[in-house]
């Protein structure tokens, strides 16, 4: 039993008030008021000092009741909840994204495992699961929905109706993954729809998906019993959602940035929203998480508590998430922060279990993590997690791409279990990224060609055309026109032998080299942009040479010299790999290593001419073919509104 004295911020009651909260066996005993009345108290910006009596955990912080009072006592909240996000798309496991993300006070995630659902299947769903139950953390996961994502490129594995549902059966799936397919649901697919009839017969929530969809179509697909969407990017498309019913996510990643444009609807709807990131890149991060949004939510006048519905509240009742609230009898996930303006946290407690403190993560990295006997959770095993049918595919081979994926491989310490990957891609040649004036894979005439146009902060893209002269054909042979900003994008199916998939971009604003990654949206082959073939080919390979990554080749660079503290690797020709094992989607490594590598990485790309706010994470989505309005997928350009390929 341990106490924690601070001012209570009681989301229910609209009230902030003085109390002690006992604290046992990872559960709020009681919560006390220390005044009389239990009054209000006026919000205030005065620097707290956290005051915790009794039996503490390890590491806590304990100060006299007269240096507390003189500081003023901290304020208490229920924990931070990221209501959609890929931890994929963080470039680390579960274990060492909670290691960076408890800091900000982030207690808990509605985190969609598309992204390794799409490379491995179920054996990927599973090593997330498995991993995330390895720290103190709340992460819920979702079944993915749309595995592939759609018919027109090439994933590593399918997942329909029935293995969703499997999936939904097990209680560790809290809620159905967005569902992307929308124009399955307003044609009712049956297969589409019986996914999402499994969720309801299950009793668990039904996440959308349906960027720009307005009037009767979101209407439709509204009513099919699809409950929120974290795609809208202006308030009008919010507006017409949320006045059908719809609970709307207020989305800001490393890629796509809509607070901004949404974060007005929170005065008329705090019911109705909550905060995302959807996709961050782990310099992101180590930044910040939701305690950032709140904090600017406040300071463009927004009522904090309504603020707070939104970060701590409203995901535990929608997704009914087993994450404490702030009451008695709740599981003790709550942070203390300085004041109500900044959020600067200044401990994080899950369960009961003091997990970060004045800006230090005490998750230990490695195989050591959440190890000790009174609190980690029983060793699980594949039939633990998964129904009888679905933990004998495990042994089997996903989607026949010969990616032989058994329950050894998601075996390992506990923390760090091995990798687990389905790459089968071989080394490629300059001449394999030659664009013939007879493209392959596109309908275009001799005259004109289809250019894609990159939107920083934004997942769409807006589609052009632009004439043949301005990829400077030579002897028959498409070129990168830097001078003009048009690029050659590629695409190379990692998982079996086929051709490159070719087109143009524009906006990444690349002067020489090239940029390469396996994290491509949502199949995750390899994607690559450039300036010439040879530098394309190398960044390319590089990836294939690790079966994942990111990658940078600047050819006109001055050579570097090996640089081991960072993590990353140097080589004279200006090369940076940032190796992704775990599916070609994430790094085993130490978040914060991580993350200083790939600062490194994008600091090198934007070295070679790149303006945009995070050059890889908006490569990663120029080959998501379900969102508008033109991309590029393995098999070629993909017209996002008509939803047929080029």
């Amino acid at each position: 039993m341990y106490n924690i004295k601070g001012r209570i911020v009681d989301i229910f009651q609209q009230k902030i008030y003085t109390a002690e909260i006992a604290i046992a066996d990872g559960t709020i005993q009681s919560i006390t008021p220390l005044s009389e009345d239990a009054a209000s108290t006026p919000v205030s910006s005065t620097p707290a000092a956290p005051l915790t009596t009794g039996n503490v955990p390890a590491s806590a912080t304990t100060v006299s009741a007269s240096i507390a009072h003189q500081a003023g006592l901290p304020f208490i909240l229920p924990g931070f909840i990221d209501a959609h996000v890929h931890i994929e798309s963080s470039l680390l496991i579960p274990s060492e994204f909670a290691r960076l993300a408890v800091v900000h006070g982030t207690v808990a995630t509605v985190s969609d495992p598309h992204e390794i659902a799409n490379v491995c299947g179920l054996p990927g769903v599973e090593f997330m699961i498995h991993n995330g139950r390895t720290v103190p953390f709340h992460f819920n996961f979702g079944a993915p929905s749309c595995v592939p994502a759609t018919r027109f490129e090439t994933a590593g594995a399918a997942l329909d109706a029935a293995k969703v549902e499997e999936l939904l059966k097990n209680d560790h799936i809290k809620y159905l993954s967005e569902m992307m397919n929308f124009p399955g649901v307003l044609h009712k697919d049956p297969e589409v729809m019986e996914k999402i009839a499994a969720a309801h017969r299950l009793g668990k929530p039904v996440d959308g998906h349906a960027p720009g969809l307005r009037g009767e179509q979101a209407r439709q697909y509204i009513e099919a019993g699809i409950s929120t969407d974290h795609e809208c990017f202006t308030a009008e498309e919010a507006l017409d959602k949320l006045k059908f019913g719809m609970k709307i996510l207020i989305r800001e990643g490393s890629a796509a940035r809509n607070f901004d444009a949404l974060i007005g609807l929170l005065n008329d709807y705090p019911d109705q929203m909550m905060l995302c990131s959807d996709d961050k890149h782990p310099d992101s991060l180590v930044a910040g998480h939701i305690n950032q949004l709140c904090a600017r939510a406040v300071a463009k006048g927004i009522d904090v508590f309504k603020v707070l519905k939104a970060a701590c509240l409203n995901p535990v009742l929608h997704y009914k998430l087993d994450t404490g609230l702030l009451r008695a009898g709740d599981p003790a996930d709550l942070i203390l922060v300085e004041d109500l303006t900044s959020f600067r946290v200044l401990q994080t407690y899950i369960t009961g279990i003091l997990v970060a403190e004045n800006g230090k993560t005490l998750i230990p990295s490695g195989p050591s993590t959440h190890t000790t006997a009174s609190s980690a959770p029983p060793p699980i095993s594949v039939s633990s997690l998964l129904s009888p049918n679905l933990a004998t595919e495990l042994t089997e081979k996903t989607s026949g791409t010969g990616a032989s994926i058994s329950p050894s491989s998601v075996s390992g310490s506990a923390a760090h279990p091995a990798p687990i990957n389905n790459f089968h891609a071989q080394p490629r040649t300059p001449a394999d990224f030659a664009y013939p004036l007879d493209k392959w894979g596109e309908q275009e005439n001799v005259e004109q060609v289809y250019v894609i146009e990159a939107l920083d902060g934004q997942l769409i893209t807006n589609k052009l055309v632009v004439p043949v002269k301005d990829v400077a054909p030579v002897n028959g042979l498409l070129q990168s026109n830097p001078e003009k900003d048009i690029l050659k994008i590629v695409v190379v199916n990692r998982y079996h032998p086929a051709p490159v998939a070719k087109s143009f971009i524009r906006n990444f604003g690349l002067k020489r080299g090239a940029l390469a990654s396996s994290v491509a949206h949502d199949s995750h082959n390899i994607v690559a942009v450039g300036v010439d073939d040879e530098s394309i080919c190398r960044a390319v390979n590089l990836i294939i040479t690790q079966k994942g990554g990111l990658s940078c080749v600047d050819p006109g660079s001055a050579p570097r010299s090996s640089d081991p503290a960072s993590g990353n690797s140097f080589n004279s020709a200006a090369e940076l790999i940032l190796p992704l094992p775990v599916a070609g989607l994430m790094s085993m490594d130490d978040g914060y290593a991580v993350a200083n590598s790939y600062t490194a990485i994008d600091t090198l790309a934007k070295g070679l001419g790149s303006g945009l706010s995070a050059p890889f994470m908006t490569l990663s989505f120029m080959a998501l073919l379900v969102i508008p309005h033109l991309k590029l997928g393995d098999l070629g350009l993909f017209d996002g509104d008509k939803f047929i390929l080029v």
